[in-house]
């Protein structure tokens, strides 16, 4: 009993945690959309207008809500500091802190079923966590001193080279962690470095644009530029994070014999898409861009379809014919597939799962008895055959024969 109220406890934190994350998420990143768009789409005031005189290098009207608005943004700071000075950090560090907190949550407290892979990588739970913490850590120190070196003044190649050292995280992730704990460990180093950039960058170089200011000396723009670069690579980075958030939820992705590469193009063509909205908003249309994009997206759906599952043959009878094909092998009886059923699949998917570490059925699937087997008959051919990412890393060792079985009974009408 009380091993079932602390996973139904955790079940709780999940949901909370999860909710808060997409709520503190939803602000940051509608902040960062509307302020790359306010960036783009601002126009500079007439020659010699008052609002150049102030040192307004750009303006806006636009209508919201009822209302006329009209932001300005200045070449560097206004000449005087106004009383009431609103910061965007808080977004980004409530998402960072409910992103953290669910990688303890639902990866870091049951590191052996949700990271550790046995096929993948003989880790024991601890090493799995040193891989993904020593991932967030490394992956914003390496971000961070390309941006330092000679290398972030040529934001093209900067971006490139940073593309590269994210996708060979990736492919050392899949080779390490279970496809799923590798996807949300490249999508949490990414927040991370986002993260990093507000704190670390954009804040700092805000508070001392102020001081300079209330100190009566001229500010630096080497400040602005530096957190209007972040900015921007924030801004790239929000496509590809967001489908990491919900690409547990896919995993024809994740298991994927290259899942690296899927990550790698889905990538891409999301940083595709999102430039073309960044050149959109400065006026310029380049269609090519979304078009590669969505080119990209459906090559990866072709290259990662399902194959058809051949069925499993048996030997041909010793009166055949010399030379003759094999011949399908007979469906098993449901009794053998309920036995499989009830021993790899049921300790989780049942109305009072066994198995530690859950209280819930996953997905509310429950496969405890043969109604529920044979209603969810479609669901258990793909994932425990096609691709193979259950039972979770294969924790109650479904075997291959097992899962020629259920293929076979599959094929045969799921009777």
């Amino acid at each position: 009993m009380e091993a079932l109220l602390v996973s139904y406890g955790i079940d709780w934190a999940n949901l909370l945690v999860r909710w808060l994350h997409l709520i503190t998420g939803i602000a940051w990143i509608g902040a960062s959309f509307y302020f790359v768009w306010l960036d783009n789409s601002i126009r500079p005031p007439k020659p010699g207008s008052d609002l150049e005189k102030k040192g307004v290098s750009g303006e806006l009207w636009a209508v919201h809500g009822g209302g006329f608005y009209n932001p300005q943004k200045y070449l560097v700071a206004p000449a005087e500091l106004p009383q009431e000075l609103h910061w965007f950090k808080w977004e980004a560090y409530a998402t960072w802190i409910t992103g953290v907190a669910m990688l303890f949550i639902v990866y870091y407290f049951n590191a052996s079923a949700m990271m550790v892979d046995k096929s993948v990588a003989n880790l024991s739970g601890i090493e799995a966590v040193g891989v993904g913490i020593g991932t967030l850590v490394l992956g914003w120190i390496v971000y961070d001193l390309l941006c330092r070196s000679p290398l972030g003044k040529r934001e093209g190649l900067l971006g490139l080279v940073m593309f590269v050292f994210i996708v060979a995280v990736a492919y050392l992730l899949t080779h390490l962690l279970s496809g799923r704990a590798a996807y949300i460990h490249v999508g949490a180093m990414i927040g991370t470095i986002m993260v990093g950039n507000v704190l670390m960058v954009i804040i700092p170089g805000q508070r001392k644009l102020v001081e300079a200011m209330q100190q009566g000396r001229s500010p630096d723009p080497i400040h602005g530029r530096r957190g209007k670069q972040r900015s921007v690579h924030n801004n790239y980075f929000t496509l590809p994070i967001l489908f990491i958030m919900i690409s547990n939820h896919y995993a024809m992705t994740y298991t994927h014999a290259h899942s690296w590469l899927v990550l790698a193009a889905i990538m891409a063509a999301g940083v595709l898409i999102r430039h073309f909205f960044n050149l959109r908003h400065k006026g310029r249309v380049s269609i090519g861009y979304p078009i590669a994009g969505v080119a990209l997206l459906l090559a990866v759906a072709v290259a990662i379809a399902p194959r058809p599952v051949a069925p499993v043959a048996s030997a041909a009878p010793a009166s055949a014919a010399a030379g003759s094909a094999p011949v399908a092998a007979a469906a098993p009886d449901f009794t053998r597939i309920q036995a499989i059923i009830t021993q790899r699949c049921a300790s989780c998917h049942s109305d009072k799962p066994t198995q530690a570490g859950f209280a819930t059925a996953p997905a509310g699937m429950m496969l405890q008895t043969p109604e529920l087997i044979h209603q969810h008959a479609a669901k258990i051919f793909q994932r425990a055959v096609q691709t193979k990412d259950m039972p979770l890393a294969n924790m109650t060792q479904m075997t291959d024969e097992e899962r020629a079985d259920v293929a076979a009974w599959f094929q045969a009408g799921a009777k």
